[in-house]
């Protein structure tokens, strides 16, 4: 089968580079100062039975991370970013992550190594007959396995172009084991390049124990390694032969059952491995990537980039030796490989120079554009060791230790983690409720889809329950009217105003000329001008005295330029809070002190923003608890109102108000005041939001004084708007007072089996 014509051909060109990839990380949990975390797996996660992104390896302290499976190498890593951030928040707060493959120092005992505590006793049977077969330290080294899946379209393609083979699940399996076979033959190259595990600590090594020279570029993937024994023969001549030979060690009690067969390849695709040849091969697992430490997940996109050439080129490349003859060549060199010293130039420079020369031809054959940096870079690294990853881990060890290697950087990654607590790594981009939603599927292992990330368009699952959310709120809780009932304010109004609920008078406008001729109603009143139905306190003016015609229309061209109507209503006087209801519950009550700063009297207003905006609790577009202040139109109208300009320079200790209306999305501060606040308060709020029939809303209450009991049909209070994306994350991380995690509180209405669950 010559797959390099075929990857020439027309039909085929455009598809060479799709691919499916995910991705297996297995690292040990520590102290900071290195020794081996003796806690259990994190109770926070859940039940690790089904979790679908964290799991526990052979030990307790071991932890697995998973992907999704995705179309690119960089969607990829950014689910192992986040699951990154997940499981390290998750964690103990005194533990980190090691960052090398080969374990840290090990306990002089081999029971103080814990088996997983897993639920189901027949992985923990197993488990404890590898402690026996292989020794538990040998268990304790930790990778990366790369999982990757030529696309559907290029298969089918390849296949409609040639006539030896009648079915597609024949042809992929034919694919997938000279891939196979060629990853064996040339592995030695992703060890030289790749390699990191230069040295051991103290504790792996038993002192009856053969060990090498150290340092060479990977104990892991050598023999030194965690390996099969001798006795343990596969061919990869073909899948039948492959299938063959691992069911007759099972039977004869060599293996104990399929999945102990250790390779630096194995194929996937069935159940189990007898489905193969009738469902076909859908991807190969390469099982030999060493931890990266300069990499903070592991590994990095770049390599990942360079391991998928790699991988078209394994299917571009003749066979040079019969089958089994080029795997047992490809085992030779790269044990040489691995065992050489990071420094020393690799003996397979003629062999090296050729693959990076076929590889060359390759892409400019394909036009594979962007591709020659990467194999450039790569290439050079075959004549300067020093750069490779263990080359440069040497560097450092030499004049320090492993250990301090591995300290140094798991704390930099720990702490990375820790940086914007309230952010999600790979998901920085999206709305920050959103991404704190996200972060909770995780952490309680539903799995979870990004449908439209500009939108915030998720779907959940959790076995066969399946659930779509947007905006991290808009659940199918609600029906489909509620949003629009919200949106609205008119009726918003009218739907609690003949509810019996207290909220102000006004008129709607849709001509800016109609809106101007009732100036003379509102000009010595308290009023309100607001668009009809946007969010965020965007357009919003408020004129506590009464106001000026030019100020009138001022404020009517800021409302206009945010929606085609526009409301004024009667202002009412009280303070503003903001109560989250999910469910018939008050989970949350929010008191928003408008944008503000104090003066110090020396500095202008302007520079007294600056300073208040340089809190990392701030940002802009809702990825941040708290919004930049701004100076624009709004604010300066405000200024205006207290005689002052932005350049003015406010007395000591003086407040000065940039808006009138209190969002947080405007620059307001938030302040929690859940535990605070009278009962007859949450109950009007918990009716007002049944009546408008949502589950979930973030409904604004004004209370001239909360100690004054309120009742429904009272004046203690007025609700000026209802919100059905009520911006979770401002309860979340308040600029003062306690934090309340309703994100959470949303994923257990939708998931209440996954909490109940231990």
């Amino acid at each position: 089968m010559k797959f390099k014509e075929l990857l020439q051909q027309k039909n085929v060109r455009p598809y060479v580079l799709a691919a499916r990839f995910g991705l297996e990380k297995e690292s040990q949990r520590v102290t900071f100062d290195g020794q081996l975390a003796t806690t259990d797996h994190p109770e926070v996660l859940g039940n690790r039975s089904y979790h679908p992104y964290i799991q526990t390896d052979f030990s307790e302290s071991q932890m697995e991370l998973i992907t999704p499976v995705a179309n690119s190498i960089h969607e990829m890593m950014r689910y192992l970013a986040a699951i990154h951030d997940v499981t390290l928040r998750s964690m103990n707060k005194h533990e980190m992550l090691w960052p090398l493959s080969m374990p840290p120092r090990l306990p002089q005992k081999d029971e103080e190594i814990k088996i997983a505590k897993l639920d189901q006793f027949e992985g923990v049977l197993y488990r404890r007959y590898l402690a026996k077969e292989y020794g538990k330290r040998k268990q304790m080294i930790s990778g990366i396995h790369f999982n990757f899946e030529y696309d559907n379209e290029l298969v089918q393609q390849l296949f409609s172009l040639q006539t030896e083979y009648t079915t597609i699940e024949e042809f992929k399996n034919i694919l997938y084991m000279k891939v196979a076979r060629n990853y064996l033959r040339y592995r030695w190259l992703i060890t030289y390049l790749f390699g990191a595990s230069p040295v051991s600590e103290p504790g792996y090594f038993t002192e009856r124990e053969e060990r090498p020279k150290e340092p060479v570029r990977s104990i892991r993937n050598s023999s030194f390694g965690y390996k099969n024994n001798e006795n343990v023969k596969v061919s990869y001549e073909s899948l039948q032969h492959y299938i063959e030979d691992i069911h007759r060690m099972v039977e004869n009690g060599i293996l104990s059952e399929e999945k102990e067969f250790y390779s630096a390849v194995r194929l996937r695709g069935g159940k189990q491995m007898a489905d193969l040849p009738k469902t076909g091969v859908r991807y190969i697992e390469l099982r030999n990537l060493d931890l990266n430490p300069f990499a903070p997940f592991g590994v990095d996109e770049d390599s990942l980039g360079f391991v998928h050439l790699f991988m078209l080129y394994l299917l571009w490349a003749d066979e040079l030796e019969a089958p089994n003859d080029w795997v047992a060549t490809g085992e030779f060199l790269n044990e040489q490989v691995a065992l050489g010293h990071p420094f020393a130039q690799v003996k397979l420079m003629a062999e090296g120079d050729r693959i990076f020369a076929e590889m060359n031809e390759m892409i400019e054959t394909l036009a594979l554009f962007g591709a020659k940096k990467s194999l450039d870079i790569h290439h050079a690294q075959l004549r300067t060791p020093d750069l490779t990853v263990a080359g440069k881990m040497w560097t450092i060890i030499e004049s320090n230790s492993n250990q301090d290697l591995g300290i140094v950087f798991g704390k930099e990654y720990h702490d990375m983690a820790f940086e914007r607590p309230y952010q999600l790594a790979g998901f920085r981009n999206m709305e920050l409720s959103t991404q704190l939603f996200l972060f909770d599927a995780i952490q309680k292992g539903v799995e979870v889809e990004i449908l439209d990330e500009q939108e915030q368009f998720l779907k959940l699952k959790h076995k066969n329950h399946v659930e779509y959310v947007k905006n991290a709120n808009m659940t199918s809780k609600d029906s489909y009217i509620v949003p629009l009932i919200m949106e609205n304010k008119t009726v918003t109004k009218k739907v609690l105003a003949e509810a019996g609920f207290t909220v102000p008078t006004g008129d709607e406008f849709d001509k800016l000329e109609y809106a101007e001729q009732a100036y003379v109603k509102y000009a010595e009143k308290a009023f309100v001008i607001k668009p009809k139905t946007t969010n965020y306190g965007l357009g919003i003016t408020i004129f506590k005295e009464g106001a000026s015609l030019a100020d009138y229309t001022e404020a009517l061209a800021l409302a206009f330029k945010e929606d085609s109507a526009v409301l004024v209503e009667e202002f009412m006087p009280g303070t503003e809070y903001r109560f989250f209801v999910l469910d018939d519950q008050v989970r949350a009550i929010m008191l928003r002190v408008p944008a503000n700063v104090v003066g110090d009297g020396v500095r202008s207003v302007e520079a007294l923003v600056a300073e208040k905006n340089l809190n990392p609790l701030r940002g802009t577009n809702h990825r941040s608890p708290l919004e930049i202040i701004q100076l624009g139109d709004v604010e300066r109208l405000m200024l205006k109102e207290q005689n002052l300009l932005v350049t003015s320079v406010p007395e000591k200790d003086q407040i000065v108000y940039l808006r009138e209306n209190s969002n947080v999305s405007t620059g307001g501060d938030s302040i929690d005041v859940t535990d605070t606040f009278d009962e007859s308060y949450k109950q009007i709020a918990i009716e007002a939001v049944r009546a408008l029939g949502a589950k979930i809303c973030g409904i604004d209450l004004i209370v001239p004084d909360k100690s004054v009991q309120g009742t429904k049909n009272s004046r203690t209070y007025g609700i000026i708007e209802a919100n059905f994306n009520p911006a979770m994350h401002m309860h979340a991380y308040p600029h003062s007072g306690k934090g309340r995690h309703l994100t959470m509180d949303v994923l257990r209405m939708l998931y209440p089996e996954v909490f109940e669950s231990k």
